[in-house]
């Protein structure tokens, strides 16, 4: 049985973990570096992130790949990740809207409201049923054809990574709090060909720690109702 971490607990969390997050970036950074290279976010001009953390990949999202006048929306539960984070964008003005949440998968955007849907190291620490409320929440905001940008702590695929994940999903299952709540999913199993068309997959591993990394195209569901994809 898959326990996760509560929406309450995973803010106190992440509030006492704060700027150490980026640490993670020894593992992350390759996984990124190919999210950035195939979610075509030169052509992008609004882009919704859930999950935002300290801001780092929306840094680097407005200062090197977004056009000047792309707008940026970040959700994040975690004060303390919206404080380092709005620090962290402050020289992107209004660009850059960051706004604190309860933890639910909806968010206070209307539909059709972003080319790019992006949630990076967030995936993995939810249940499957919010994993589906986050990505169904994905499909109603994106325009058609949008795109969805997604990279999560995945299973290892070679002895020493595949070794490194199973001990992690059992301190997972036991004390999810000594990860983070993290665990590794495999993103290919939430998302139905009738909802998603995938442009890009692959599993980057950096230090034994393996990433799988998806950008998938927005398809319209039949008869326009979504809930009978089960995103």
């Amino acid at each position: 049985m898959t326990h996760t971490l509560t929406p309450a607990e995973a803010r106190a969390f992440y509030d006492r973990f704060g700027a150490r997050q980026d640490g993670q970036a020894f593992y992350e950074d390759r996984a990124l570096a190919a999210l950035l290279a195939h979610g075509d976010f030169g052509q992008a001009r609004a882009v919704v992130e859930f999950g935002f953390g300290t801001g780092r990949l929306a840094g680097r999202l407005l200062a090197e790949h977004l056009p000047y006048d792309a707008i940026y929306h970040g959700f994040d539960l975690s004060a303390t990740m919206v404080g380092l984070a709005r620090e962290r964008l402050a020289p992107f003005g209004t660009r850059a809207r960051l706004t604190q949440t309860d933890g639910a998968t909806t968010l206070p955007l209307p539909p059709g409201a972003a080319d790019r849907f992006v949630c990076t190291y967030v995936l993995d620490l939810l249940s499957d049923e919010d994993i589906r409320g986050v990505l169904a929440e994905a499909h109603r905001l994106l325009r058609p054809e949008g795109l969805l940008c997604l990279a999560a702590l995945t299973h290892g695929t070679r002895p020493f990574s595949h070794l490194l994940t199973w001990t992690w999903s059992r301190v997972q299952a036991f004390r999810p709090a000594l990860v983070g709540g993290c665990r590794p999913i495999a993103l290919t199993d939430h998302l139905p060909e009738a909802a998603w068309t995938t442009r890009y997959h692959a599993v980057v591993t950096a230090f034994a720690v393996p990433s799988e990394v998806i950008v998938a195209a927005r398809r319209a569901p039949p008869g326009g109702s979504l809930s009978r994809l089960h995103c």
